[in-house]
């Protein structure tokens, strides 16, 4: 199976990742999107983290019943901090007959090169980039490897969303129905 890997923070996850997560698995040949709730992005603080075990619950309250997108909290059970050639390396071992793919923001693939191991990353590993309000994905853009995708772009951000909810603002719309819902009566982000 062709298994594209979409990792985040998804510090809460929101309408933007599942939109992104969606037209990867429609309109790409991936079979399934799997959605990767990190522990902890090495190049990103982690003092505004939700708990682990909270954000993964969020990403499978956004999911639903959809059987073609799925939350994995894989790197729960790796070493901290995560590495994506770590995670690809243990997923590759355990799912040995399936093919795994990376799905990436421009933003992400424009600073690749401090990326554990990136250049291993490139030549062996097809990536599926979709565009950043604001970014230019860089030199590695026509790498062979990279298929860049037109996904409808909403600039929300996580970080928009955190702060609408300390500061008793609706975030309805901004995330699935469901996530919206747990929020509402959760001290997650306040």
């Amino acid at each position: 199976m062709k298994i594209g890997l979409f990792f985040g923070s998804f510090n809460p996850v929101h309408v933007g990742h599942m939109i992104i997560a969606n037209q990867m698995v429609e309109y790409t040949d991936l079979q399934q999107v799997w959605m990767v709730v990190s522990p902890h992005n090495p190049l990103k603080n982690k003092a505004s983290l939700a708990k682990d075990a909270d954000r993964y619950h969020l990403v499978q309250l956004a999911i639903g019943d959809n059987s073609k997108i799925r939350a994995s909290n894989i790197e729960f059970t790796l070493p901290v901090p995560s590495y994506t050639i770590d995670t690809l390396t243990y997923l590759k071992e355990k799912y040995p007959k399936n093919e795994f793919s990376l799905i990436m923001g421009g933003d992400n693939l424009q600073s690749i090169e401090k990326w554990k191991n990136y250049e291993f990353l490139l030549a062996n590993y097809t990536i599926y980039l979709y565009r950043r309000p604001g970014y230019d994905p860089g030199k590695y853009a026509s790498h062979p490897n990279i298929k860049t995708m037109n996904v409808p772009m909403l600039d929300i951000s996580a970080t928009f969303i955190r702060e609408a909810i300390k500061n008793g603002k609706s975030i309805q719309y901004l995330v699935p129905d469901a996530v919206y819902q747990y929020l509402e009566n959760s001290t997650m982000y306040k």
